[in-house]
């Protein structure tokens, strides 16, 4: 299965896919998206060019799936919202080729790659380079992306195994007392 990671922002849009074979990852390919381009106060320019490279990134490497962070909310609420219009252009090409899309928190990639929702970017960034066996330590928005395609990895892991376990049957004496379910 192929896992293709997003870490959404407005001037740099993280993307990093990896190949997933069990309990085994293999790095394909990681970079960021650029919107410097485009003149700063032009945010549908923007917005283009992050629609634009998700499509190009989805169509050169052919994911089964993505993983995109949440966005945060931020001290300036402009932030937020000019961040949560970059995470809407990314979404947007991604459901737009049919692509299903997972969503995790920073703290919940982070926790999945390093151990602790603490993590700073150098040990994502480190990590992300162990658990692809990565010759240098990828750019951070690339890290994180990679970190985002890592932590649907694992998460898909564990629910697959959930799906085969067998359903628990439900006890059906003393189901009601006094009105209530149990």
């Amino acid at each position: 299965m192929r896992i293709l990671g997003i870490d959404p922002g407005l001037q740099t849009t993280g993307f990093g896919v990896i190949d997933v074979d069990g309990p085994r990852l293999g790095y394909v390919a990681s970079g960021t998206i650029k919107t410097t381009g485009a003149e700063r106060g032009n945010l549908p320019a923007r917005l283009k060019i992050i629609f634009d490279g998700v499509t190009e990134v989805i169509a050169r490497y052919t994911p089964d799936q993505a993983s995109v962070e949440i966005v945060f909310v931020n001290v300036n609420p402009q932030s937020t919202l000019l961040l949560g219009q970059a995470r809407g252009a990314a979404l947007a090409a991604l459901v737009a080729r049919g692509l299903p899309v997972a969503e995790h928190t920073a703290l919940q990639m982070k926790k999945a790659v390093v151990g602790t929702g603490s993590a700073r970017k150098e040990q994502v960034q480190a990590m992300v380079s162990r658990l692809l066996a990565l010759p240098g330590v990828p750019g951070k928005d690339a890290a994180d992306a990679l970190g985002l395609a890592i932590a649907q990895a694992h998460a898909g892991h564990s629910l697959a195994a959930l799906a085969q376990a067998t359903t628990l049957a439900r006890k059906t004496h003393a189901s009601y007392r006094r009105g209530r379910v149990y």
